[in-house]
């Protein structure tokens, strides 16, 4: 029987597609370029092909059929083994060969940082959660390499091979890491964490942990960084999944984390019952230690936020060019031009300061005043860009009325994964009172602040009034006007970093964010915007 037809299915757009990320992104070629990644450009290119179109019917998989926790097998044994979808373990292999994690290591000359950057904030507009232990797994060198006796972890991160087996890492070419930091009492107040660390008897800097972790993701890599209370106080140790030998290591898989959002990643509770570990750095430096990758892992937050607005921004777009309302197109009518191209200056800015960031991260080790700026530019970054986020996805979401609800539609997964990296490595309060910290501490970090928005003097007069009022604003700064101050301090920064590289978004952004010509909302850009020169240059047609 045929079915009865009640209508025509008309005035609905296409589906997206595959589609070159790398291409379609005139902000980010320009970005690679303009920061000293341009020599990797075939690598970064050639992912953003595979993002825009492999990666993503694969990420759909992945967060469909969400990870279980399986903690026995069939005859009682004891296994802890998180389950996933194939779909899931593709997405990390192709991440891993192509760089995501590895590429700053395994090819560490100039540019590099900036690549990988680049290839994080691609990966992150395909399939965020998979992120979580790239991030992880990428920051976690630095680290590692402060323990010689570590070295082969911190190599087979370099290598860039993904090997999913359960087996000691001395089995495997290439291995992920993850991180287990977080306790119930404490939260952010890691020196609160109870977890003890206890010399083992055979010396060679293990111990045994006894204690818990609130938190510790990814718990399906080879290895983890935690903090425990040794004698010395608070140290850094890398806690192996599988002992040398191949045996379990004692630490018990409590439960999964049931979370708002990334949901092709798990996040777990863990008990450790004498789990054997390798001390890193010195007893009682165990935060100390760990900051070595908290400038990497807060970078990689802004990108991942970065990328969602981008991929919101996208959506967005291609929606209003293929559906019709009152007798236009919606990409045709001022108002929605208008958000769209609000959205478009939002996302633009976010990479251009994180690509910023990227380049002075690569740099640290080799310029004092990069490294300084990295330090306090990574705090104050992640602090705006990871709270603007969840605002854009949301009016992009908007732009598909109801169709931006569902779950046919990409949106509500990128709205759902949006919060995550402002509360991830350090909430907003935490970010803001570490700006405070950097500038009372740090000298130098507040002067290559100042460089930074300095050195765009002249090419617009309303950074030039922020700049001359930068005195003040540093001078006036406390605890409880923290958050002003450093969202003052994004905008600022943001605003040098788009004249600067001559991007076309860089008048609209500093007239509307700095010269107070804007509304309290997205779309309310003044009259005389170019909205469509900005939506074109978003999304290309």
């Amino acid at each position: 029987m045929q079915p009865f037809q009640t209508h025509e299915v008309r005035n609905q757009p296409p589906a997206f597609g595959a589609r070159d990320l790398w291409s379609e992104d005139a902000a980010l070629r320009e970005a690679v370029a303009h920061e000293g990644g341009e020599a990797f450009g075939g690598e970064v290119a050639a992912y953003g092909a595979l993002a825009g179109g492999e990666l993503l019917p694969l990420a759909d998989e992945a967060h469909r059929d969400r990870p279980r926790l399986r903690t026995h097998d069939a005859a009682g044994r004891r296994i802890d083994e998180v389950r996933f979808n194939a779909a899931y373990h593709r997405v990390m292999d192709i991440a891993v060969t192509h760089g995501v994690a590895g590429l700053s290591w395994a090819r560490p000359e100039p540019g590099a940082q900036v690549a990988r950057a680049a290839l994080a904030y691609l990966h992150y507009q395909a399939e965020p959660g998979s992120s979580c232990p790239l991030t992880m797994t990428h920051a976690a060198v630095p680290v590692l390499r402060q323990a010689p006796a570590l070295r082969e972890w911190a190599d087979k991160v370099a290598a860039c091979r993904y090997d999913a087996r359960d087996v000691a890492v001395g089995d495997k070419p290439g291995v992920t890491l993850g991180m287990g930091m977080t306790e119930k009492q404490g939260g952010s107040d890691l020196r609160s964490n109870a977890t003890t660390a206890t010399p083992a008897a055979d010396g060679d800097g293990a111990y045994t942990l006894v204690g818990h972790k609130w938190f510790m993701s990814a718990p399906m890599s080879d290895g983890f960084l935690v903090l425990a209370q040794a004698p010395g106080g608070l140290t850094c140790l890398l806690m192996p999944r599988r002992l040398p030998d191949g045996s379990r290591n004692a630490l018990a898989l409590m439960r999964l984390k049931d979370k708002l959002g990334d949901w092709s990643n798990a996040s777990s509770e863990v008990e450790f019952q004498d789990a054997l570990a390798w001390r890193i750095g010195e007893e009682g430096r165990g935060v100390a230690t760990i900051l070595r990758m908290v400038m990497l892992t807060r970078l990689d937050c802004m990108l991942g936020s970065a990328g969602l607005m981008r991929m919101a921004l996208a959506r967005a777009v291609h929606h209003a060019r293929h559906r019709s309302a009152f007798g236009r197109l919606l990409s045709e009518q001022p108002l929605m031009r208008n958000v769209l191209a609000d959205i478009a200056i939002e996302a633009e800015a976010a990479l251009a300061l994180s690509m910023r960031v990227a380049r002075a991260v690569d740099a640290a080790g080799r310029d004092p005043g990069e490294s300084a700026f990295a330090r306090i530019a990574t705090a104050i970054g992640k602090y705006w860009i990871c709270r603007r986020a969840p605002t854009v996805v949301n009016e992009a979401q908007e732009c598909l009325g109801g169709a931006g609800y569902v779950e046919d539609s990409l949106l509500p997964r990128l709205y759902r994964q949006a919060p995550l990296n402002s509360i991830w490595e350090g909430s907003g309060n935490i970010q803001c009172l570490d700006v405070l910290r950097a500038l009372a501490r740090e000298p130098e970090a507040g002067e290559a602040l100042r460089a930074e928005i300095e050195g765009a003097r002249g090419l617009h007069p309303a950074l030039d009034a922020v700049a001359a009022n930068l005195g003040d604003l540093l001078a006036g700064a406390d605890e409880a006007g923290s958050r002003r101050l450093a969202g003052h301090l994004a905008l600022a920064l943001q605003a040098s970093v788009l004249l600067r590289s001559g991007s076309p978004v860089a008048e609209a952004f500093c007239r509307t964010r700095l010269a107070g010509d804007h509304g309290l909302a997205l779309g309310t850009l003044p009259a005389g915007v170019d909205c469509d020169a900005l939506v074109t240059r978003a999304l290309p047609l």
